[in-house]
């Protein structure tokens, strides 16, 4: 098997730093070239890679993170499966749904 059909679960780190830099460049090209559909899948698969060199137990049920990339969106985790974490997003429609960890960042609350 060639390693471009590896899983990201079955990749190395060095394997999943090469397949990001990759994907990064193919987005870039795509977004310069104003292929916004293509673009966005590369963005999916790059968090994909990320998610597989995080370790799933830096988050816990019950905790609400930032949403990556939409500032202000913020998700609550019921539990966690693998390098998804499953939820629903706190303005969303209830409905819940599950993201990669890698979309995930603890909220910078102000102190009062």
């Amino acid at each position: 098997m060639r390693e471009d059909q590896k899983r990201y679960s079955e990749m190395t780190a060095e394997e999943l730093q090469r397949e990001i830099a990759m994907l990064a460049e193919k987005a870039r090209k795509a977004e310069q070239m104003g292929m916004v559909n293509e673009y966005a899948v590369y963005e999916r698969k790059m968090a994909m890679a990320r998610a597989y060199m995080m370790n799933p137990a830096d988050f816990q049920p019950g905790e609400i993170y930032e949403i990556e990339g939409a500032p202000g969106e913020y998700f609550k985790v019921r539990y966690l499966k693998g390098v998804f974490a499953w939820g629903w997003r706190l303005k969303g429609n209830g409905e819940e749904e599950a993201l990669p960890i890698s979309l995930l960042r603890k909220p910078n609350l102000p102190s009062s």
